[in-house]
């Protein structure tokens, strides 16, 4: 059966979702973009200094010019996008926007280089990481302490941007207090929102998936399942 490409009741919910997360400060207050901005904008000038230098890091973490290029680009991917997905972005989109900023004439990146460069930031510690989704990965620019619980909730989340505590208690068998644990931490760390007014149960949604829905294919049926 021929599956067309996302419904228009999908790109309201998602755009819909995206102006919500902006306009309310609940979830990640003022301070906190602050202070993940100045993080980032610290390491970027640490890196750009690197770059110049040379020297010890250079040889300890085997960074070439091109990573050190790369490096800095992703860290200005993940600044201008903090305040709508927390400090989460999908490798994909990533790769797209780290493309489309280095232009036709540039280099080639691939998606494995990016995942080199930032196993290089990790190296650094400066909150860089990856996380396992859905055949990909979910990648984390800023400290927030992620366990396995909550990479099992990301990756539960990977098909439709959102997850219900019901949905968490009948896929992975927990308790009510177990998922409500998790989905609170992720609401604390801004990497997720609380939509009460689902019709049903609430919606934990991750603004780090919302770019997937827009690109993924899906069914008529789960199109007209997400019209707000």
């Amino acid at each position: 059966m021929h599956r067309r490409g996302v419904g228009a009741g999908a790109i309201a919910k998602k755009k819909l979702a995206e102006a919500k997360y902006k306009e309310r400060g609940t979830v990640l207050a003022e301070d906190q973009i602050a202070q993940m901005s100045k993080q980032l904008e610290t390491f970027k000038t640490h890196l750009e200094e690197f770059a110049t230098g040379k020297g010890f890091w250079s040889e300890m973490l085997g960074v070439g010019d091109f990573y050190y290029e790369l490096g800095v680009q992703i860290i200005e991917v993940c600044l201008a996008l903090k305040h709508r997905n927390g400090g989460l972005i999908t490798l994909d989109e990533l790769h797209q926007r780290v493309l489309k900023g280095r232009g036709k004439f540039a280099q080639d990146v691939s998606q494995d280089d990016l995942v080199r460069a930032i196993k290089k930031l990790k190296a650094m510690g400066n909150g860089f990481g990856m996380i396992p989704v859905g055949g990909s990965y979910l990648v984390q620019s800023v400290p927030a302490e992620l366990n396995m619980d909550h990479t099992v909730v990301l990756q539960l989340a990977e098909k439709k941007g959102y997850v219900t505590v019901s949905e968490i208690k009948e896929s992975l068998k927990w308790e009510t207090e177990r998922a409500g644990h998790v989905l609170d931490h992720l609401l604390k760390e801004g990497l997720a929102w609380l939509d009460t007014q689902a019709s049903g149960e609430s919606q934990y949604w991750l603004p780090a998936l919302f770019s997937e829905l827009s690109s993924q294919d899906v069914t008529p049926e789960e199109a007209n399942q997400m019209v707000p």
